[in-house]
C-alpha cells in the first residue's frame, strides 16, 4: 500500500542518523525523496576534503544541490576529520572551480558559512560569480574585492552578515577596472545585523540601512586617532534607519578613560539607543568616584538587559562567584534594567544572570554569540 508523502516524511523525521537516511533512499522512491530532503536540506562540512568532495556532488548532481538551504563550508590546511593530510595542489587546481559550480547549483540556498583558514585563499570571491541565490545569513571570510560587492548588491534579502576583510580605494589615479568599487546605494535593504572586523566597514554599511545589531571592533591604538574613530563611527549610527538593540565594540587596548568617552558617545546617540538592550565591552572603572560616573551614564540606557564589562586591572583579581555577584548587584542598582553581566578578566568570560531578585553563574550561555540574542 501507498503511504502519503506526509507519512514518509514523519517516517524519517523520527531517523536521527544519517546512515540509516542513507539505506531510506535505497527503499523507494517516496522514501528516497524523504530522505534526501533531511541529508542535504543542512549541511556542515569539516575541513578542505570534505568541502571538496561535496561540491563535486552538488556540481553534477542539480536534484540534490536545489534541496540545500543551509551550507557551511570549511577550507583549511592540516588533516581531515579523517586524520588524512589535505591536498594543497587539489586546493589549488580545481578546489575553487569545484566549488564555485557548487554555488551556481544550490539555486534555493538562504545560509552560507565560508570559513577559510589560510588568508592566502581568501582571494576567491570570483566563486559567487553566477550564484542566483538570495542569502539571508551570510558569514564570509572571503577578500573584499569587486566580485564580492558585485554579489552582495544582489543579496535583497540578506539580514545577517559577517565579512572579515574590507577596503575601499581613494586613489583617483587608479582605473575603474583596478579600483574597488562601492556598494550601491540601495543594496542590502534590510541587513539588520553585522559583524566585521574593522570600524571602515561599518561606517560604510550602516548608513541608510536597518542595522540594529553591530559588532565591531577598533582598529586604532593611540588614543587621538582612536578617537577620531569614534567620532567617525559613531556620526554613521546616527544615520541607520533602525534604532540600535546590540553594540559590541571590541578593542586592541582597553583603559577606563576611553571607555568613558565611549559610553558616553553611545548616551548622546539619544533616540538611536533608546531601545538599547546589549552593550559592550566597556572597562569597569577601579576608582570610586570615576565608577559613579560610569554608573551615571549607565544608567540613562533605560531598556539595557546585557553590559560586558572588563575588570582585568581590578588588583585582587574578582573573586568567583562572590566577587562578581557583588559587582553584578552594585551594577542593577544604578541599571536595575539589566538581566545579564558579562565580566572579562584577561579575555576569560564569566556570566551572571539575574532572574528574580537571585544573582546565578551562567555557565551554558555563549559569550562570543549572546550579543545577537537582543
Amino acid at each position: 500500500m501507498e503511504l502519503s508523502l506526509e507519512m514518509y516524511r514523519l517516517v524519517v523525521k523520527h531517523v536521527d542518523n544519517r546512515a540509516d537516511l542513507c539505506s531510506l533512499c535505497r527503499v523507494n522512491k517516496r522514501f528516497q525523496q524523504a530522505a534526501e530532503q533531511a541529508l542535504y536540506n543542512t549541511i556542515c562540512t569539516s575541513d578542505a576534503r570534505d568541502t571538496f568532495e561535496l561540491c563535486s556532488l552538488f556540481a553534477r548532481t542539480h536534484r540534490l544541490a536545489v534541496i540545500v538551504e543551509d551550507l557551511t563550508l570549511f577550507v583549511g590546511d592540516g588533516e581531515g576529520s579523517d586524520n588524512r593530510p589535505q591536498s594543497r595542489v587539489r586546493l589549488q587546481n580545481d578546489f575553487w572551480s569545484t566549488l564555485s559550480e557548487a554555488l551556481k547549483q544550490t539555486k534555493r540556498l538562504r545560509f552560507l558559512n565560508l570559513h577559510i583558514d589560510n588568508a592566502d585563499d581568501a582571494a576567491q570571491a570570483w566563486i559567487l560569480d553566477g550564484a542566483t541565490f538570495r542569502l539571508r545569513t551570510f558569514y564570509c571570510d572571503l577578500q573584499w574585492d569587486n566580485h564580492l560587492v558585485s554579489f552582495l548588491n544582489t543579496q535583497t534579502d540578506l539580514d545577517d552578515l559577517y565579512i572579515a576583510d574590507y577596503s575601499i580605494s581613494e586613489d583617483p589615479a587608479q582605473t575603474s577596472a583596478s579600483a574597488l568599487s562601492s556598494l550601491d546605494p540601495g543594496a542590502l535593504p534590510n541587513l539588520s545585523t553585522l559583524e566585521c572586523t574593522f570600524t571602515e566597514a561599518a561606517c560604510s554599511l550602516v548608513p541608510t540601512r536597518p542595522v540594529s545589531r553591530l559588532k565591531t571592533c577598533f582598529s586604532k591604538t593611540r588614543s587621538p586617532e582612536k578617537r577620531k574613530e569614534l567620532s567617525l563611527l559613531f556620526s554613521m549610527l546616527m544615520e541607520t534607519t533602525h534604532p540600535l538593540r546590540s553594540l559590541d565594540i571590541a578593542d586592541s587596548s582597553y583603559s577606563d578613560a576611553f571607555s568613558m568617552e565611549l559610553l558616553a558617545s553611545v548616551v548622546k546617540l539619544q533616540n538611536q539607543v533608546h531601545d538599547l538592550r546589549y552593550l559592550g565591552t566597556l572597562v569597569l572603572p577601579v576608582d570610586g568616584p570615576t565608577r559613579l560616573g560610569f554608573y551615571g551614564l549607565l544608567r540613562r540606557l533605560s531598556s539595557l538587559e546585557c553590559v560586558e564589562v572588563d575588570v582585568s586591572e581590578w588588583d585582587p583579581p574578582l573573586q568567583i562567584p562572590t566577587g562578581v555577584r557583588a559587582l553584578a548587584s552594585e551594577l542593577r542598582l544604578y541599571c536595575p534594567s539589566l538581566q545579564r553581566v558579562i565580566f572579562v578578566n584577561d579575555f576569560e568570560r564569566t556570566v551572571i544572570s539575574v532572574s528574580h531578585g537571585t544573582y546565578t553563574l551562567d555557565l551554558d550561555s555563549n559569550t562570543e554569540t549572546m550579543w545577537r540574542e537582543f
